[in-house]
């Protein structure tokens, strides 16, 4: 009599499991394809008004998202109690927050007045290498065959789709591409401290603090470079305010806030592992995104580039860094 209620228990869990990872599965590919979509709405909004820089769609982005994840971080704190933070542990987040959320943004930003969109996605894609890499030389490890050969394609197939850029971009191709890559090397430190930080003070206080540095830091720049409010995109010759606007919210809200929430989720049902690759649906969405929206070309070459790109950093992602406290 007792058969049933076990072997009913255990097809419940059973299917409790399964959908827990067809919710991650769906979380980790919804995250992947808001965070693609970031470059593609940055062109538009520079397309938009060819007044509106760097600072200032990074200044709307952060007064959108911020709000988001301080409500995040209140709620958390209410419902688990953490413990103040020592000077040192500030002092890391305030150096981490202007690390990846500031002056890598900014890099990008930057870079995407001059690149596409594309070309965009496959260099800040190579952040995990840099990682793999700076780890290595930091804490000593040897880096594996394996990791060696991954590497390689990925450099090679970044230099493939660098290279099929040169026929068919602008003169400013190796200055984007420079910043860019600056961006990507910069967020890999990033990567780095956030993993140690993250399990002092948990992920959603983390978040809350680094993206509260990174913008009262991109308000002062705006500050000190345009010495004006925000609203003055509202005030000629900035035509086209509105979609400026629209934009920078939905880049905050579907290409910042929900991405981050739901990689976060998407990992802890199905692990870093899948969730790794999963993400590499990024690149690839950016390329049909671009091709759909902006118009940019898609040649063999570039797909070819890609693919390789894709394939070593899937490698190099899976790779246990193991870095100390």
């Amino acid at each position: 009599m007792t058969a049933l209620p076990e072997r009913y228990k255990v097809l419940t869990k059973a299917r409790s499991e399964q959908r827990d990872l067809v919710i991650g599965y769906g979380l980790v590919l919804l995250g992947a394809l808001g965070f693609s979509a970031k470059a593609i709405i940055i062109k538009l909004a520079y397309a938009a008004n060819s007044e509106v820089d760097a600072i200032t769609l990074m200044a709307l982005r952060m007064l959108f998202a911020l709000p988001f994840f301080l409500l995040v971080a209140i709620w958390r704190n209410k419902k688990s109690p953490a413990l103040p933070l020592e000077k040192k542990q500030w002092g890391v987040v305030i150096v981490l927050g202007l690390m990846g959320y500031y002056i890598a943004s900014y890099l990008d930003f930057i870079g995407l007045q001059f690149i596409s969109a594309g070309l965009e996605r496959v260099i800040i894609f190579l952040y995990p290498t840099f990682v793999v890499l700076f780890s290595a030389l930091v804490y000593r490890r040897r880096i594996t065959a394996r990791v060696g050969v991954a590497l390689g394609l990925s450099y090679i197939g970044t230099m493939l789709v660098f290279i099929e850029h040169l026929s068919i971009a602008s003169s400013g191709l190796l200055s984007g591409s420079g910043l860019v890559l600056g961006s990507a090397i910069i967020f890999s430190w990033f990567v780095m401290g956030s993993g140690v930080m993250t399990r002092r003070i948990g992920s959603a206080r983390f978040t809350a603090y680094t993206m509260t540095v990174a913008s009262v830091a991109t308000l002062l720049h705006f500050t000190f470079s345009h010495g004006a409010a925000l609203t003055r995109l509202s005030s000629p010759p900035y035509s086209g305010w509105e979609r400026v606007y629209s934009l920078a919210f939905i880049m905050a809200v579907f290409s910042t806030v929900l991405p981050a929430f739901f990689m976060n989720a998407g990992i802890r049902r199905i692990g870093a592992g899948p969730a790794s690759i999963i993400s590499t649906t990024g690149p690839v969405a950016t390329l049909v995104l671009a091709y759909m929206i902006l118009g940019e070309a898609i040649t063999p070459v570039q797909i070819a580039g890609t693919f390789l790109v894709l394939t070593g950093v899937y490698v190099v992602s899976r790779v246990k860094l193991h870095i100390p406290d």
